[in-house]
């Protein structure tokens, strides 16, 4: 060491640098033994490589650094010299007035030092400078470094410190005139987000990274929508959306937290039909404006029927009050004709019961079930249901079937009228009853117009009185708003959406307006991709990049980043908001680009697992068919994740793909042999996904297609398939298509005119016997006398493979090593004639003890197991 410390201090640069690299050895050397030299490191290396990173020389001073993390990262250096050695020279050269190469270089080791050091120490010692870097106007270059790790020091100071010290100076960065820091915060924008509260991320992040995306350089809007995605999924909330993400990565499902949000499931035992029930549910009259939540929940809205008191309130018809309520709460029209668009059922809906609402039970356990949530609601016929249909509803809209009860309009009249006197006394109190009462008074002249001439559209009608009989969309609407929000909230959703400044003030629409509304528009469009999960404006920005402008303006692969991040942004915003997501799955999935076809293909399976098996079918399968008639390229990604998404479709839908599957076999190029052996590797997988005779008819013959493949790899990988297949037929037992399948292999391999076919057999039957596949009785009948029959095989490749099989696998069961098995012998007879066999490889293998063959020996029977 003395030696070593008089090295450290030659004048010579090189002899210093040439030191330094031998620090790094020396220090492992010195760690595990300690014991016999105490003290050594902590008193003479870590002195030397601290003093080196003032050195003069810039050569010297650069391996210092790059010795100081590595033992930084080897955790090599005692916490007690780094607070008190390493940080001290550390925060001198970041000083002020310190040279400007010296802090560029100190404020590299101070971001890397932060991870290495508890929490406590970083917010004491190295945070306070940090933020004193972060604003350095002098030198962009300690900035844009600042800039690069910031989402390192957040992670390592906490949310409580971020949020107090570094989000204020994140916010100065991002605005910094310099382009390249902004482009560095949009890079650490996620790691930035996650150390944050939710709040914070919502109300300060959001609109921080908007700015980003608009920024005027091309570089930075780049970066930042690279970083869309993983920023949206810092919003995930699995309680709410009731999915996880498991330690080693798979997805879990798992209801929703109760209190939340709740998906109500139609005829599930926890909740059943409220007509069902010994109480009727009840919806009051909301006389005046309730505190609307900001935010709906993500609940999925029900369709099951539920009463209503004869006391609500009078509004506008089926269809406008659905629209209303859409509109307040999130939803397109097209969300809720849940029956008439199965497929939009989903959306979110205010579902907050109150003193003046209508609630159902519920139970954790039912919070969610995919067949009965996307099941045809059972109608609750009702006397009390059809009275109210009777007494409170008017007529429907033009041209809509309506059952005769509807025509009552004078009933109508004489219910808003009711509901104006009682509004009266609240008139100079509220000015929100002002504007309720003068939209009513409206409603009402157009009420008493319907007598003289029946208009197209009436503004006001029963709001949760639906005829449970009428088959008509609006009914549907009706069924699945009423289901999910609360009498108040939609009677407010009626007033604001009669009271918009861009309709009539009267309420009373247009009838080709009405009749338009169910047509595909811009603003339906619009509204369908309505959510509560992330910021409206981050996911506007996402849907975006699918646009072919984004591609010229920002990023040639600004489609490929969207594809790489969907599944994440899927999984934060939940099952429930996949309608905001549809349409530009199907975007991506129909692009030019093979390499964006590509990244979905790898995913699917993932996207899959998140939306559940129903939504699977119905989008995700359409889009899967197309994969597999695409490029090879696109294709191994839908292969390489077969078993995983088969798994998750129903059964009957995953039968379709039995005879699909042997359209793998062929591909673009016969050159591309990983793409056979990959789906060799899924069969094996697969095959517990079907019956017996489903593998018989379709998988056998593929199975037995690919171990005559041209290609080695492939038809050993093969080999394991065709004894998974046995496996699965007499673990059934099914020992009828397993002896049919015998028998086809013995014919297929034992006679086969080329050595490799009967090489295979002797392989297969080694196998077979290892895993126990068949029973043994079975064996020694069936397949053990084509076998032994080998002997005689003229190839000594096929001698080399009995003689291991018969040596290192068949002499090691018990059954066989009986002494009273009469085949015993035979086998004995076999050994012993190719213990003398001409080739010295046969008689190798044959003399061959099983304790004693060597990794090299058995590399096939490794392989195997």
């Amino acid at each position: 060491m003395e030696i070593v410390v008089r090295l450290s201090e030659d004048a010579e640069p090189t002899v210093r640098t040439d030191l330094m690299e031998q620090i790094p050895p020396i220090a492992v050397f010195l760690q595990e033994n300690r014991s016999n030299f105490p003290g050594v490191l902590t008193d003479c290396l870590t002195p030397i490589v601290v003093r080196y990173l003032t050195d003069p020389n810039n050569q010297v001073r650069k391996s210092s650094q790059e010795v100081l993390l590595i033992l930084l990262e080897q955790d090599l250096i005692s916490q007690h010299d780094i607070e008190n050695k390493v940080c001290p020279i550390l925060l001198a050269l970041s000083a002020p007035d310190s040279d400007d190469e010296y802090k560029a270089e100190a404020v590299n080791i101070i971001c890397k030092l932060a991870s290495v050091l508890n929490k406590s120490t970083v917010e004491r010692l190295l945070l306070p400078r940090f933020c004193e870097l972060c604003g350095d106007g002098k030198l962009f270059q300690v900035r844009k470094v600042c800039a690069t790790n910031f989402g390192d020091i957040c992670h390592a100071v906490g949310q409580e410190a971020t949020e107090k010290f570094l989000i204020p100076k994140f916010l100065e960065l991002c605005s910094d005139n310099v382009w390249g820091m902004r482009k560095a915060c949009a890079e650490c924008f996620m790691a930035v987000s996650y150390s944050a509260s939710p709040e914070v991320r919502r109300a300060q992040l959001s609109p921080l990274f908007i700015r980003l995306i608009s920024d005027p350089c091309r570089w930075v809007r780049q970066a930042a929508f690279q970083s869309l995605g993983p920023f949206i999924s810092t919003f995930a909330n699995p309680p709410r959306a009731g999915l996880y993400i498991g330690e080693d990565g798979p997805l879990s499902i798992r209801p929703p937290a109760r209190g939340l949000d709740s998906d109500f499931t139609p005829g599930s035992p926890g909740t059943g039909s409220c007509g069902s029930t010994s109480s009727a549910c009840s919806a009051r009259p909301a006389l005046t404006e309730p505190d609307l939540p900001t935010e709906g929940t993500s609940a999925g809205t029900s369709n099951f029927p539920c009463r209503s008191s004869s006391r609500g309130m009078m509004g506008n018809s089926v269809e406008d009050s659905a629209l209303a309520g859409a509109e307040l709460t999130g939803l397109s029209p097209e969300a809720s004709a849940t029956l008439k668009l199965p497929e939009r059922n989903d959306l979110p809906v205010n579902s907050h019961p109150g003193p003046g609402s209508w609630t159902c039970p519920e139970s954790p356990e039912d919070v969610f079930n995919n067949f009965l949530y996307w099941r045809t609601p059972l109608p609750d016929i009702s006397k009390d249901l059809e009275e109210l249909l009777l007494s409170e509803a008017g007529p429907r809209e033009k041209g809509c079937s309506r059952p005769e009860a509807v025509q009552n309009s004078c009933v109508a009249r004489s219910e808003i009228q009711k509901v104006l006197d009682s509004l009266q006394e609240h008139v100079m109190d509220d000015p929100d009853v002002q504007a309720q009462v003068q939209v009513l008074s409206a409603a009402l002249r157009a009420a008493q117009l319907d007598s003289v001439n029946e208009p197209a559209h009436k503004p006001t009608e029963g709001l949760h009185e639906v005829s449970v009989s009428d088959p008509s969309p609006a009914s549907d609407n009706q069924m699945a708003l009423s289901a999910s929000s609360s009498q108040k909230e939609l009677s407010v959703a009626r007033i604001l959406q009669s009271t918009d400044p861009g309709e009539p003030c009267g309420g009373v629409r247009d009838p080709l307006e009405t009749e338009q509304r169910h047509l595909p528009a811009p603003l339906e469009e619009n509204k369908s991709k309505l959510q509560d999960v992330i910021p409206q404006p981050l996911l506007d920005q996402y849907v975006s990049m699918t646009d072919p402008a984004r591609a010229q303006t920002v990023d040639t692969d600004i489609a490929k980043h969207c594809a790489y991040s969907l599944p994440g942004v899927a999984l934060t915003l939940g099952r429930q908001n996949w309608h905001c997501l549809k349409d530009t799955y199907e975007t991506l999935a129909s692009d030019v680009q093979w390499k964006v076809r590509r990244t979905l293909a790898f995913s699917i399976h993932e996207l899959a697992a998140i939306l559940g098996d129903q939504l699977t079918a119905a989008d995700l399968v359409p889009i899967f068919n197309g994969f597999l008639k695409d490029l090879d390229e696109v294709r191994i990604g839908i292969l390489k994740h077969l078993y995983d998404f088969l798994k998750l479709l129903h059964e009957d839908k995953r039968r379709e793909y039995l005879y699909q599957l042997q359209e793998f076999v062929v591909t673009d190029n016969s050159r591309n042999w990983r793409f056979r052996y990959e789906l060799a590797e899924q069969l094996i997988l697969i095959l517990e996904l079907y019956n017996p005779h489903d593998v018989y008819d379709y998988l056998m013959h593929i199975a037995l297609k690919l171990c005559a493949d041209k290609v080695s790899e492939v038809r050993w990988i093969s080999f394991k398939l065709v004894v998974a297949i046995l496996q699965k037929f007499y673990s059934h037992s099914e020992s009828a298509l397993g002896l049919a399948f015998v028998h086809e292999l013995i014919v297929r391999f034992r006679h086969c005119a080329k050595w490799v076919g009967r090489q295979a057999f002797a392989f297969i039957c080694q196998a077979v016997v290892s895993e126990e596949c068949i029973p043994a009785d079975q064996f020694v009948e069936h397949l053990l006398p084509s076998l032994l029959s080998l002997v005689s095989d003229p190839v000594p490749n096929v001698r080399v493979l009995l003689a291991r099989a018969l040596r290192q696998t068949l002499l090691e069961k018990a059954y066989l090593r009986n002494a009273g098995n009469p085949h015993l012998e035979v086998i004995e007879e076999t050994i012993l004639a190719l213990q003398s066999d001409p080739d010295p490889d046969v008689s190798f293998f044959a003399t061959l003890q099983p304790k004693r063959r060597s990794t090299a020996d058995s590399r096939v029977l490794e392989e195997r197991n």
